[in-house]
């Protein structure tokens, strides 16, 4: 059997030849087209979208505050 030493040099050596080869271009250009591609479908990353969810849930619970607020001047006014 191969050690994991042997097996860390072999994935090493094929690494290096994969970079020193046309196939880091090709998943350059990949890595590049798809990115494009996401862009034009105005797709956002999953940390863009949790930030937003929570400016949405603060907005909410401002929202709420201020009908309840509203609700109760309301009701005083009466």
């Amino acid at each position: 059997m191969f050690s994991s030493e042997k097996i860390n040099e072999i994935s090493n050596k094929i690494n290096e030849m994969i970079k020193s080869s046309p196939l880091a271009d090709v998943e350059k250009n990949i890595n590049a087209l798809i990115q494009g591609a996401f862009t034009k479908m105005e797709l956002i990353s999953r940390e863009e979208f949790d930030v937003q969810a929570e400016v949405l849930r603060n907005t909410r619970e401002k929202l709420n505050m201020l009908e309840a607020k509203l609700a109760e001047l309301e009701e005083k006014a009466k």
